[in-house]
Formats: structure tokens, sequence, C-alpha cells
């Protein structure tokens, strides 16, 4: 649909309007109101007491008027403003102006900041437990297999009954990082180069290369693999 130039003026004063004039709502009232137990109803009255409040300089907008604006039925304010005030979101309270000495009747939302502070420091400290368990999840899981791969250094050095070289150690760590081969799988192709009495790491690579080609990925799959081939060699030599 074509507008003229002057509806396009006059949608231009309100962009503008709109952009000047906004209210400043909280997010974690946004956020948490449902976590918090408010219902729709609760939390669109809290932000349009914020809207009384900035856009209308009223701390204490007339319930009629509240209504109008939310569309509501009558009595509908009232029940929820009863309701905050039981719950400890909101207070009305009696105000004195300095100048005039007049007093007046102010909403205030102390008690709305400090549930909406509280939700916010609760959230934050779940997440700081989530995340110091996780650390620590990875930081005792870093130390087993640490600690594995230690185990495994000492198996082949009581197996080889001398200490390793840093480049032995290499192809070990090798196997496992680069690799991908399960510990187990390690210990039982040492197990089997040792049956063989073949006990160096290119014999010991050679059975891995050979497992995983025949997509061998853990120890029983290995036992397996290992008496069909021994039965296979046996049968031959009769």
């Amino acid at each position: 649909m074509a507008m003229n130039e002057g509806w396009k003026v006059w949608a231009n004063g309100i962009a503008y309007g709109m952009e000047n004039g906004t209210v400043n709502v909280p997010a974690a009232l946004l956020a948490y109101y449902r976590r918090l137990k408010l219902s729709d109803m609760e939390a669109m009255l809290l932000i349009h007491l914020l809207h009384f409040r900035q856009s209308r300089g009223s701390e204490f907008p007339p319930l009629a008027e509240i209504e109008q604006v939310m569309s509501t039925s009558p009595g509908a304010v009232a029940s929820a403003v009863r309701k905050l005030i039981k719950d400890g979101w909101l207070t009305i309270d009696q105000v004195t102006d300095e100048q005039t000495g007049v007093q007046s009747e102010h909403y205030h939302l102390n008690g709305m900041y400090k549930k909406l502070s509280l939700c916010l420091a609760e959230h934050f400290a779940a997440e700081r437990k989530e995340l110091r368990l996780s650390r620590e999840q990875l930081e005792e899981e870093t130390a087993e297999m640490d600690s594995a791969e230690r185990n495994l250094f000492i198996t082949f050095e009581q197996e080889f009954a001398r200490p390793l070289s840093p480049m032995e150690c290499e192809t070990i760590s090798g196997w496992i990082d680069q690799d991908g081969y399960p510990e187990e799988l390690i210990r039982l192709a040492l197990k089997e180069a040792v049956f063989a009495g073949k006990i160096h790491f290119r014999y010991i690579d050679r059975i891995l290369l050979e497992w995983s080609r025949n997509r061998v990925r853990n120890a029983e799959e290995a036992r397996a693999y290992t008496q069909r081939f021994r039965g296979t060699g046996n049968a031959n030599k009769g």
C-alpha cells in the first residue's frame, strides 16, 4: 500500500517517538520471571509500573488507568497488585515531599530488584559450580590417562628388561594420541610380541597396524582375531 508524504512524515515521527520513549526493563525480569513463579499478567504489571514511572513520572498510577493500558478485566490489576505485595515484589509506601510537605503514595520495586539479583546470583553460582565440576572432571580424566600411560611405560620396561629410550616413549605416546589405539590393545600387542619372541617396537607396530586394518577395536576382538590367525597357521602346518 502506497503512502503519501503526510503519512510518511507521521511514521517518521512515530519512529522517533519510539526510539526516544523506551522503557528500561531489567533483562533478568524477562529471562527469569517464569522461574520466579510470576504469571505473564504479574510480569507485565511490573513492566507497566516501570513504564508509568519512567515515561510519565507517575509513581502511583490509578488502577483504572493501568487496567486500561493492559486491557484487563476490572479488578484483575488490583488482585495482581495484592499478590505482588504479599510475595514481596512490591510495596506501597508513604512519601513526603521535602519542599511542600505533601504526602503521597508510591509503588516501590525494591523487592523486585532484590529477587532478581538473588536469582542472578544463583544462576551465576550454578554456572561457576558446573564449570568447576567440568574442570575437575577433566583434570581427573587427564590424571587417569597420564597414570595409565605411565603404567604402560613401566610394563614395556619390564618386558624389555631395560629403560625405554625417549624415541620409544614417543612411539608409545603416538600409538595412543595419534593412532588412537586403546591401551588394552597396546598391552595385548606387546604380549603377542613376547609370545612370538620378537620383542621390538617395529614388530609391535606391525601387530597394531594389522589389527587396525582388520577393524580390531578392543581386547576381545584382538584375542578372537589372534586365535583365528593361530588356528589357520596350525592348519597350514598340518
